[in-house]
């Protein structure tokens, strides 16, 4: 089920396995790929939902030998039909205009909430996966999540943030703060001229990293778009985003299997 282009929106060729989690707030879709016996993933989406594009992206490393869950962590602003746009989001004018309304359910799932439904997100992955450290791994919002994963529970023992934006910010919440608490070797690859992320952040990062003596690559990928990984809008770079797949590959057979 490996896939490195665009997946065809309206029809996907996997079987798209979608499970229910429960939380305290309500139940969230997760789609899952993979054999239950495997090590287990977390998959972070973007603001963008659960789409073919993830699906794909899901497969892709549950063909490495992992178990991935990929929950709507955007749950309480609708289903993932509600929440996704009806088609990939192939022109700037698209992007755009979804974007218009898609940063409104971004800036709805606060730190707070996110933390309250993490835990179960972690348990649905130890339930569809086979025993020992999970990893995890997030895309623009989803990084953030993926970092607040890491630092909330020491059994994640990888952790990835590719394009991620606000991981560094001066802000007492701030993504980067959950690092010191954490027991997970990390890899991020961020955007070229990222406002979401820009290089004092970046710096920033990389310190709590330090200190909290994390094993860890923090590298700016060269001409990179916000976005990078998402065959199905105009930030795509094909590229960038195999470059991210090897690392993560990498890091989940290393710290995982």
């Amino acid at each position: 089920m490996s896939q490195s282009g665009p997946p065809v929106w309206s029809g996907y060729a996997g079987s798209m396995p979608m499970i229910e989690i429960s939380t305290t707030d309500g139940s969230v879709e997760a789609y899952r790929s993979g054999e239950e016996t495997a090590p287990g993933v977390l998959f972070f989406i973007d603001a963008i939902g659960l789409r073919p594009q993830i699906y794909s992206m899901c497969d892709r490393i549950a063909g490495w030998g992992f178990s991935v869950l990929a929950p709507n962590v955007l749950f309480r602003s609708g289903t993932v039909a509600e929440v996704r746009p009806e088609g990939p989001l192939d022109t700037d004018e698209k992007r755009a205009a979804f974007f218009d309304h898609a940063m409104l359910r971004v800036r709805a799932l606060t730190p707070e909430l996110a933390e309250r439904d993490i835990p179960a997100y972690v348990a649905a992955v130890r339930e569809h996966a086979g025993p020992g450290p999970i990893g995890t791994t997030g895309y623009c919002m989803g990084a953030r999540l993926a970092v607040r994963t890491a630092g909330l529970d020491p059994t994640v023992a990888a952790c990835g943030g590719f394009h991620g934006g606000g991981l560094a910010t001066d802000d007492p919440d701030s993504p980067h703060a959950r690092i010191a608490t954490s027991e997970a070797a990390f890899v991020f690859g961020h955007a070229d001229g990222d406002r979401s992320m820009p290089p004092e952040q970046v710096e920033r990062l990389e310190q709590a990293l330090v200190a909290a003596n994390r094993p860890h690559t923090n590298e700016i990928y060269p001409g990179a778009a916000h976005g990078y990984t998402m065959a199905d809008t105009t930030m795509y770079d094909e590229a960038s985003a195999e470059r991210h797949f090897a690392e993560l590959r990498s890091l989940l057979e290393d710290r995982l299997q």
